[in-house]
């Protein structure tokens, strides 16, 4: 498959079958989440890998939305304040580099048939109790895992010309 046409598969699923998702395939794609490049390659993220089954009412605390404990996985991705690469005094940037790790994780889910599904309108004081974070790692964005029961909509976007410039603006 042709890495354009990956990312035309690619889509936010919002209904999943019951199959469990392979030992192997998770790993795939936590490797893929691994590899992705971050900011000095500090890599100032850890990933909570979570399985929804009996944790249906404590996971809706975070996030009410049916496909968010359909999906048989849902993974945490964290930002870690300390490993946060910080220069001339700018703050760090954990939030792109954990944006990276899971546009990687998504694509590499794609690529083995698994939908996935970004969340990040989530209730963060209460992902912090469900998961029991430390002081210092804040919960950044959530993804859905799974095998879908939804056909791939349409996607659309705008034109590159109404993107793009160049050289100026």
């Amino acid at each position: 498959m042709q890495f354009l046409e990956l990312i035309e598969q690619r889509y936010s699923a919002r209904s999943y079958k019951p199959d469990p998702v392979e030992a192997d395939k998770l790993q795939q794609v936590l490797e893929a989440a691994r590899l992705a490049p971050t900011r000095h390659n500090q890599q100032p993220f850890q990933l909570i890998v979570i399985h929804t089954a009996n944790r249906e009412a404590e996971l809706r605390r975070i996030y009410p939305g049916a496909h968010f404990v359909q999906a048989p996985i849902v993974i945490c991705a964290c930002g870690i304040v300390a490993q946060d690469f910080v220069s001339r005094g700018r703050q760090g940037r954990r939030e792109l580099d954990v944006g990276v790790v899971m546009d990687h994780l998504s694509l590499a889910a794609t690529s083995l048939g698994l939908g996935t599904c970004w969340i990040g309108a989530i209730d963060f004081t209460a992902a912090r109790e469900v998961l029991g974070l430390p002081e210092g790692v804040d919960p950044i964005v959530f993804m859905t895992l799974g095998y879908t029961d939804d056909p791939p909509r349409p996607k659309t976007r705008k034109a590159l010309t109404e993107l793009v410039r160049y050289e100026h603006w």
